[in-house]
């Protein structure tokens, strides 16, 4: 093993030789993404990883600070592996802190955030506030299912942090290595260890306040949102959701799952399911839900467009474009049948150009003047409003003449500044 980082680095010229000379050793390869994280470990069983915390997650970025820690950690060699966990020690601190010696006076801020670890984590270590073997080093080198809980909890941190795009990441497996554990706030439990110590526990008065039991954490315990995004139930958002600036989450029925989001500002008071994502300014009324694909009920994974109106209670179980409407109580599936009548037909096939509607239809109804259509034919359609006939009973589809707009100043991605 080849020892790169023998004394403090003394200029920032050197630091990139010194990294240029780690990517020079044959065979190396870049991480997708690097970083350290706290690990909390079973009660019953010390080498299993319960959950992890990365202060600082780098994705597709800061390759001189992932040459640095593969270097520090011995591991420069292995980088054709898929995925590396390996323990920190104060040796692999202390060859971090010379090879960054020139950044630590400027480390503040947004500024050199791996070297702000770095320092911190001597800094417990050595405080006796911490031991080192509380924490990993996780490097991953292709977009593969993860491994480990390290690297499953690395992927879920780069899509709640949107360093990484929704649907963007592998994922396959990820519930077949995470533990079901019971929540205490941010601790961790084991079930088993639960049901062994449970009689001495509530006998003594120490039995811990369990909020849920889940594989996965709440995204509140782990991402700071960004500018003016609110959630007002910290157990309605799961980690590794994905909430642009400016969305609103209030309480109630709403829920957004894993691997799923808003890529704006958005109001959200339904459900977002598990990959399902919502464009910039559209509102998911009180109840609504948007079908996932996490039970395997649904191949097709659901984005509703820019400016949608979700109604109430409604049911979302295909893509839709911009500018549509779903009423409340409706539900539209993959196999619903939708009707639209010719009087309707230019103006829907304006607002989506290449559609031909007709040669989409199902059937046309000369008698009833209308084309039948199943709603999986008019995926990503812009501007459909579907409603119920309350005289027929007919789902329906007719050219959205509304927009809804959000609240701009519940919703505008920056606050204004008194």
């Amino acid at each position: 093993m080849t020892a790169f980082i023998t004394a403090p680095v003394a200029s920032a010229d050197a630091f990139k030789d010194l990294v240029a000379k780690i990517e020079a050793t044959n065979g190396y390869r870049k991480p997708i993404g690097f970083g350290i994280c706290r690990v909390e470990k079973g009660q019953m069983d010390a080498q299993k990883i319960l959950t992890c915390t990365y202060p600082v997650i780098n994705w597709g970025e800061n390759f001189g600070s992932a040459a640095v820690f593969l270097a520090a950690a011995g591991l420069v060699e292995r980088t054709n592996e898929q995925e590396l966990v390996a323990p920190l020690t104060l040796d692999f601190l202390a060859q971090a802190m010379d090879a960054f010696a020139p950044y630590v006076t400027e480390a503040q801020g947004e500024k050199h955030r791996n070297v702000q670890v770095v320092q911190s984590l001597q800094t417990l270590i050595k405080g006796g506030k911490a031991s080192a073997d509380d924490f990993r080093v996780v490097f991953l080198f292709e977009d593969k299912p993860p491994q480990t809980v390290p690297g499953i909890y690395l992927k879920l941190m780069a899509l709640s942090s949107g360093k990484a795009p929704l649907r963007g990441l592998n994922l396959e497996g990820v519930f077949g290595k995470l533990e079901n554990v019971a929540w205490a706030g941010h601790k961790p439990y084991e079930l088993a260890w639960l049901r062994a110590h449970e009689i001495d526990m509530k006998l003594a008065g120490t039995y811990p306040a369990i909020e849920y039991v889940d594989k996965f954490p709440r995204y509140l315990m782990h991402v700071i949102p960004v500018d003016n995004t609110r959630i007002l139930d910290g157990s309605k958002v799961r980690f590794g959701a994905q909430l642009a600036a400016g969305t609103t989450v209030m309480p109630g029925a709403s829920y957004i799952n894993f691997n799923a989001g808003t890529l704006g500002p958005a109001m959200v008071e339904g459900r977002i399911s598990s990959s399902a994502i919502v464009g910039a300014n559209s509102d998911v009324g009180g109840g609504a839900s948007i079908l996932g694909v996490l039970s395997g009920g649904n191949a097709i994974p659901i984005s509703v467009g820019e400016k949608c109106l979700l109604g109430a209670n409604s049911v979302t179980g295909i893509p839709l474009g911009h500018g549509c409407i779903v009423d409340a109580g409706v539900s539209v599936l993959a196999g619903t049948r939708v009707f639209l009548a010719d009087s309707a037909v230019a103006d829907v096939a304006a607002a989506n150009p290449g559609w031909d509607l007709k040669t989409m239809a199902v059937k046309h109804h000369a008698d009833l003047k209308m084309h039948e259509f199943k709603a999986a034919s008019l995926t990503h359609g812009n501007g459909l409003h579907f409603r119920v006939d309350s005289g027929t009973g007919r789902m329906m589809i007719s050219r959205s003449k509304r927009e809804i707009p959000l609240n701009a100043e519940l919703h505008q991605a920056k606050p204004k500044v008194a």
